[in-house]
């Protein structure tokens, strides 16, 4: 089984190397790596290039796209692999075991896509936080997004089943995805952390933490039409967790 990592990137030198240097040493082999850069100006070009002259499954992509969201989809169309995962340049894998394990919970073919825990480091790599899988149901993930991103993985043929990412999004193009993998079934939990996210005060996650909770009630409204009851529940739901959310997020960043 081939797994597919997809990098979107620009302008990331800061920490990029150890990002490659974390899919390079996974253990298992049947792999390839794919970043999608969106034009940086920075080392980042200078860094990729020479990973891919030691590391063949190493392949590149340089210009402008249309957001983070399009980005993803570009490294979706020139994926060869059979499970594909996303891991953006600033996060890395937990150990250099993670793959294989991955590789072993999509043995069974009904699987169509497996999620695990995540750590949450800050900008010198030390863990601050660490979250097992969280229990799954369609209904929770309309509440909120309960999966973790870098620590997801999903077969190809069925990402390009269900359209890939919504370029229009501008940060919760995952969750979006997700909503509509779970309403096919649900994902198989992995029990053990995948990626460590990295939280620091120049992470999209930070600096536009305000506009993606907006955004991810948007999307989630997009799954509750037709629901009037439910949409105000959960506009309720929205209004309580803003603040807290916002100061969770700036909180780890400043740690």
């Amino acid at each position: 089984m081939k797994i597919s990592i997809v990098t979107v990137c620009l302008n990331a030198e800061q920490y990029l190397e150890q990002q490659l240097a974390s899919v390079a040493s996974q253990s298992w082999r049947d792999l390839e790596q794919i970043v999608v850069d969106g034009g940086s100006t920075d080392r980042t070009l200078e860094i990729v290039q020479r990973a891919a002259q030691d590391e063949p499954r190493l392949r590149w992509t340089s210009g402008p796209d249309g957001g983070i969201g399009d980005a993803m989809n570009k490294g979706l169309a020139l994926a060869t692999g059979d499970v594909v995962g996303f891991l953006h340049a600033d996060d890395f894998f937990a150990d250099p075991s993670v793959l294989h394990k991955v590789a072993d919970a999509f043995d069974d073919p009904a699987t169509e896509w497996v999620t695990g825990g995540i750590r949450y480091v800050d900008s010198r790599g030390e863990v601050v936080a660490a979250y097992a899988p969280r229990r799954w149901s369609y209904r929770r993930l309309l509440r909120g997004n309960i999966l973790f991103h870098p620590a997801t993985f999903v077969r190809r043929d069925v990402l390009q089943a269900v359209g890939g990412f919504d370029p229009a999004l501008r940060y919760t193009m995952d969750y979006d995805l997700w909503l509509r993998l779970g309403r096919r079934c649900a994902p198989r939990r992995l029990d053990l952390p995948v990626a460590c996210f990295r939280v620091h005060p120049h992470s999209t996650s930070v600096r536009h933490i305000d506009a993606a909770f907006r955004e991810e009630f948007q999307v989630r409204c997009r799954y509750l039409r037709g629901k009037p009851v439910q949409r105000v529940l959960h506009l309720v739901y929205f209004a309580l967790k803003f603040l807290p959310n916002r100061w969770s997020v700036r909180h780890g960043a400043a740690s």
